[in-house]
């Protein structure tokens, strides 16, 4: 069993849980959002979770095609970002899960195969902030 928590971030919807102008550069603000995670991976979340953490962020439709980075691995999804999140949820059924999202119908689905599900507040506030 791996011991590093993985923590999947559903990027169009904590992205668009903010009305910042994200919608202008769908690309660019996901590569901000990745940028922000990255002192997760090392530094985990205070009082939240712990360090080391393995971050990856799955983007969809115009974010397809940012490029990760060596601390946060970037999923284009094929098709829905949704299903790539659950995809990744089931690929790892032997670690901890944590899915940061919004939406009902995917906290629905990764919660029946065991992840631990929060809303983009949770993500955004921790002193890394995003």
């Amino acid at each position: 069993m791996d011991e590093t928590p993985l923590l999947i971030v559903d990027g169009a919807n904590v992205v668009g849980s903010r009305p910042n102008g994200w919608w202008r550069d769908r690309a660019g603000a996901a590569a901000r959002l990745r940028d922000a995670l990255t002192p997760v991976a090392s530094s985990g979340l205070p009082d939240r979770l712990a360090a080391p953490v393995e971050v990856v962020l799955v983007v969809e439709g115009a974010a397809r095609g940012v490029p990760g980075t060596e601390a946060v691995r970037v999923v284009s999804a094929a098709g829905s970002g949704d299903d790539t999140v659950v995809d990744l949820v089931e690929g790892a059924p032997l670690r901890r899960r944590l899915v940061v999202t919004a939406d009902r119908e995917l906290r629905e689905r990764v919660t029946a195969l065991g992840a631990e599900v929060y809303g983009p507040r949770w993500l955004r506030d921790t002193p890394a902030g995003t």
